[in-house]
């Protein structure tokens, strides 16, 4: 069942009618407050960093569903990572478009693996470099089969770049599906990212790997955190039976 993005970016959750003969679904802002809930205590888990591949050779084994951040050069993806599990310096953040040069991979309490991807649209190296950043980050989406979403960072200051629209061009060819996050909503009026989310929604509508809904976040505020902790939590391994 597809969620349907919501003013300010939370899923709307559908209201289940109760079955006959059993007890009435739960009311949508409890089973809501549920999903808050599961993504807070996953990503309260130990997350930690497992390798850095420069190559497919080099990935780690594919034992736990994957999920991978991805998104123009400085657009935020290492300060979401670090704001999602409240670590101040899991991944690493740089003010130099173009510092992530390899897949770092990070496992979250053995039931789901964090993967940074390399920055595109923008990057303070060689163009051989960025040629073979390329060539990796292509390989892993068309061969990773544990891979269950790629989130594409947007700066929501800006709306999606042709960059953007490459990568999911990728990511439709490829099959993999896709969920648009956009980072430093606390930059803007909140008109001016109602109208940014708007015509992100719109445009991803015509796309076939893309998630519907779109979440907005801030990594300095912690807008939108607990949304999009709720909705990647549903990819996770289950927790083993004790």
């Amino acid at each position: 069942m597809d969620d349907h993005a919501a003013p300010g970016g939370q899923a709307l959750s559908p209201i289940l009618p109760g079955a006959a003969g059993t007890e009435p679904a739960a009311a949508p802002d409890a089973e809501e407050a549920a999903r808050i809930e599961a993504g807070r205590r996953l990503f309260a888990h130990e997350c930690r960093f497992l390798r850095g591949a420069v190559s497919l050779d080099s990935l780690p084994p594919a034992d736990l569903p994957e999920l991978a951040f991805s998104g123009r050069s400085n657009v935020g993806k290492s300060s979401l990572i670090n704001g999602l599990t409240g670590r101040s310096n899991l991944a690493r953040t740089s003010n130099t478009p173009g510092r992530t040069q390899e897949l770092n991979f990070f496992d979250l309490a053995g039931r789901l693996t964090l993967v940074d991807l390399p920055g595109y649209g923008f990057a303070s190296a060689p163009k051989t470099e960025v040629a073979r950043w390329t060539r990796l980050v292509e390989g892993f989406l068309r061969g990773r089969s544990v891979l269950r979403r790629v989130v594409v960072l947007v700066d929501s200051r800006h709306g999606l770049k042709v960059s953007d629209r490459e990568m999911m061009d990728m990511l439709d060819r490829a099959a993999v599906v896709y969920q648009v996050v956009l980072t430093k909503a606390d930059k803007i009026t909140p008109t001016q990212l109602a109208a940014t989310q708007e015509q992100v929604v719109a445009e991803i509508a015509r796309r076939g790997a893309a998630h519907p809904c779109v979440i907005a976040t801030s990594s300095q505020t912690g807008l939108g955190l607990a949304d999009l902790r709720a909705e990647l939590a549903t990819l996770a391994r289950g927790e083993s039976a004790t």
